[in-house]
């Protein structure tokens, strides 16, 4: 909720006792302090912390290596958030890429890879109960070298909910490819807490990254409902 204030705040700034005050295009106004959570905040601080290394990579790169990355570009699309393809830059391309091998563990890539695609991981199989959280894929691609599956997920959502793929984050590791139960609940439960009966729900948003060249493949989306206890 946002209001302007009266003259009596026109210096005002800042944040106090749940209230803030800021200036947008010359106009004043207070709104509710927002104060966000703790696994929000320390995701993003991880994003943060990544993109940071990456802009100074960026900026100790030599004129031949921007040179190559603008040259990628050239030849590389992206979807913006309406869903229509736009042109990059090199350093967008330079930080798309190299934000999932850095998460993944790998080292900054200062030259562009030669691009060949990701195709998407398949369906999996969420199993959710107060004992276990796990993701079964129902098949995995002949060749894994360099593969790794990125699993993302909300926070608990009550019943009323229906969907809140767009809350998902990384919450564990990136995990190697396989066709066994991959146990998600420590690390899920590490930083969301234990789903409920209040809220059972937790959506899950997966996908496959190319550790060598920084490629994501499209997402895959799952929800998993907590199992209604026998007793």
């Amino acid at each position: 909720m946002k209001y302007v204030p009266s003259i009596a705040f026109e210096e005002m700034s800042g944040s106090a006792k749940g209230v803030t005050a800021a200036k947008t295009r010359g106009r004043k106004y207070i709104r509710n302090r927002g104060y966000g959570n703790a696994s929000g905040t320390s995701s993003q601080a991880s994003v943060k912390a990544i993109f940071k290394q990456l802009s100074q990579a960026w900026q100790g790169l030599t004129n031949a290596q921007i040179l190559a990355w603008n040259s990628a570009a050239l030849s590389a699309e992206a979807k913006s958030v309406l869903g229509t393809k736009t042109k990059i830059t090199g350093s967008n391309l330079f930080m798309r890429l190299n934000y999932w091998v850095v998460f993944c563990g790998g080292d900054i890539l200062t030259l562009p890879p030669t691009l060949s695609g990701v195709d998407a991981p398949a369906a999996a199989t969420l199993a959710l109960s107060d004992e276990a959280f796990t993701l079964t894929l129902a098949s995995i691609p002949s060749v894994t070298t360099n593969l790794k599956l990125v699993i993302c997920a909300s926070e608990p959502q009550s019943n009323g909910i229906s969907k809140a793929y767009a809350k998902a984050a990384e919450f564990i590791a990136p995990q190697t490819p396989v066709t066994t139960a991959i146990a998600l609940k420590t690390a899920y439960d590490n930083k969301y807490g234990a789903p409920s009966e209040g809220k059972p729900k937790v959506f899950v948003k997966y996908f496959y990254v190319n550790t060598a060249t920084g490629e994501k493949s499209g997402n895959m989306l799952a929800l998993a409902v907590l199992e209604a206890d026998e007793d």
